[in-house]
């Protein structure tokens, strides 16, 4: 199992744009440092509590600051680019990256972003406007030929050389292309399916372990549909971790801290908009009410001591029957970075060890 990083960003409302800026960048560099795989970063148009509606202008900044993570949007919301557009953007970035980059896309689910960009997401246009959006990605960065592609969403053409010099060139570096990452939050999820088709890597939102599980049966029936064998080494978990020196320690910083707070006043009204809190329970007769952040914090974030937070990912690793990596759903600790910085430095160095036993079944990747 591998550490990587999530992050929506998510900064209170308060924080300037800059400064949740430079909070992402200082937590990008700790991660650098301490050996982490990767971080995925998110997009958002019209959420306060996730303000960033580019996440490649934080990731162009954070590839100049660090050398060995892994960095890409989690992801792209394909519904709002022009995918010819997207294709030459994230072929740039993989250049900068000096091919470091993933490449994470999302179909969008915020009704305040369908509204913005008059995109019908209760219809499901989004997700297929993401699928249209993707082909003519990848048949840019591939095909030889001219070509021109008329769907349902967007007209684009690939042109013939003109006047001896003038042509398509920009591809990425990684070749066919980087890593592409999916991310699925709903019960068979159609993003994840599409992941199975693709062979793409499937990352699972922070749900409860057994609604999580079901998203390994959204990944494998969209293989079943290419006849591709999915691997759960390229599972990707997001949870909410925090770990200190006593459990104690963990509950005071974590449910009294920054990830309460926006869980409170954030996270949970908008999974209970979604009707999403019925995913959060451990067993379907805990009233909906009862779902608080103490009750989050029990039952579904990964906090405590190195020892305790151990036992809780090997849980939830035989819960779901393996995944390959774990990433660590960010939170704005500004006011008190050490805190988190303690955190992320003692998950990779004394709660990892303890779980070096573990690897993905054969059984369970067949």
């Amino acid at each position: 199992m591998q550490l990587g990083y999530f992050t929506m960003p998510s900064h209170p409302p308060e924080r300037g744009l800059k400064a949740g800026v430079e909070w992402d960048l200082t937590t990008l560099r700790w991660l650098d440092t301490l050996g982490y795989l990767e971080a995925w970063i998110g997009e958002h148009h019209t959420a306060p509590w996730e303000p960033n509606p580019a996440p490649d202008l934080l990731i162009a900044q954070a590839l100049r600051e660090t050398t060995r993570l892994r960095i890409g949007p989690g992801g792209f919301l394909l519904p709002y680019h022009h995918p010819a557009e997207l294709a030459n953007r994230v072929a740039m970035l993989d250049h900068l990256s000096d091919g470091r980059l993933n490449f994470g896309i999302a179909a969008s689910g915020l009704p305040s972003d369908w509204a913005m960009f008059h995109v019908d997401g209760m219809s499901g246009a989004n997700r297929e406007m993401t699928r249209e959006a993707l082909d003519i990605i990848l048949r840019l960065w591939s095909a030889e030929e001219p070509f021109d592609y008329e769907g349902k969403f967007w007209k684009v053409s690939k042109p013939a050389e003109m006047y001896g010099f003038l042509r398509p060139h920009i591809r990425p570096l990684q070749q066919p292309h980087p890593p592409i990452g999916v991310a699925g939050l709903s019960k068979g999820s159609d993003t994840l399916k599409l992941a199975g088709e693709r062979g793409f890597l499937p990352l699972s939102l922070n749900l409860n372990a057994g609604y999580i599980a079901s998203h390994w049966e959204a990944v494998e029936i969209g293989a079943a549909r290419t006849g591709r064998t999915p691997n759960r080494a390229d599972w990707r978990h997001v949870r909410e971790v925090f770990v200190a020196e006593t459990d104690a320690e963990a509950w005071r910083l974590s449910a009294g801290g920054m990830m309460g707070r926006m869980m409170r006043e954030y996270f949970l009204p908008l999974l209970d908009n979604f009707g999403f809190l019925e995913y959060l329970k451990h067993a379907p007769d805990v009233a909906t009410s009862d779902v608080t952040v103490d009750y989050c914090a029990r039952h579904n974030w990964l906090i405590g001591s190195p020892a305790t937070v151990a036992e809780k990912i090997e849980r939830l690793y035989h819960e779901t029957g393996g995944f390959g990596v774990l990433l660590v759903f960010g939170f704005d600790y500004a006011d008190n970075p050490g805190a988190w910085e303690t955190s992320l430095g003692l998950l990779q160095r004394e709660v990892m060890p303890r779980l070096a036993h573990l690897g993905v079944r054969a059984e369970a990747a067949a």
